[in-house]
């Protein structure tokens, strides 16, 4: 039998709980559509928004620049002002958070994929960039590439 290792997407000997600027994308599960639309977020896309907002309260020193929530993924630029946390124990607890209040009305929906996607933002332009990027992501939906046409399927 044949397995198959995931490739990690990190960096290599790179420790993320240093202090930084992170992207990071997080898709769900199956990338199907369960936040709303892209400016009129339903209530499960109101909790995902809501637990982004609680992250700083949970988190000393961890401070959320700039999100969006979108139909079937959630972007955020996270900045860790302090090595206390890591990323990954960041992302984890937003998850769980997110996916224990979802579940409570619909038990059976995979809300998120496994793992998520970072990106150390490393320079001015760099930050100025995805800031933009997260900025116009709601009105550039049918050209984002985790875009699904709500009226197929």
């Amino acid at each position: 039998m044949t397995f198959y290792s995931r490739k990690s997407a990190r960096i290599p000997n790179f420790y993320y709980s240093s202090c930084n600027y992170y992207f990071v994308t997080i898709c769900t599960g199956n990338r199907r559509c369960i936040f709303g639309s892209p400016n009129i977020l339903n209530r499960y896309g109101k909790i995902a928004e809501e637990e982004i907002l609680k992250i700083p309260s949970h988190y000393e020193g961890v401070i959320i620049d700039k999100y969006v929530v979108m139909p079937n993924h959630v972007h955020m630029i996270v900045i860790l002002e302090n090595r206390n946390y890591n990323l990954n124990q960041i992302i984890a607890q937003y998850k769980s958070g997110v996916t224990r209040w979802i579940r409570k009305c619909m038990p059976d929906v995979a809300v998120w994929q496994k793992s998520y996607h970072d990106h150390v933002i490393r320079n001015q332009a760099a930050y100025e960039k995805i800031w933009l990027y997260i900025e116009a992501n709601p009105k550039n939906w049918d050209q984002d590439c985790f875009y699904l046409d709500p009226n197929i399927g």
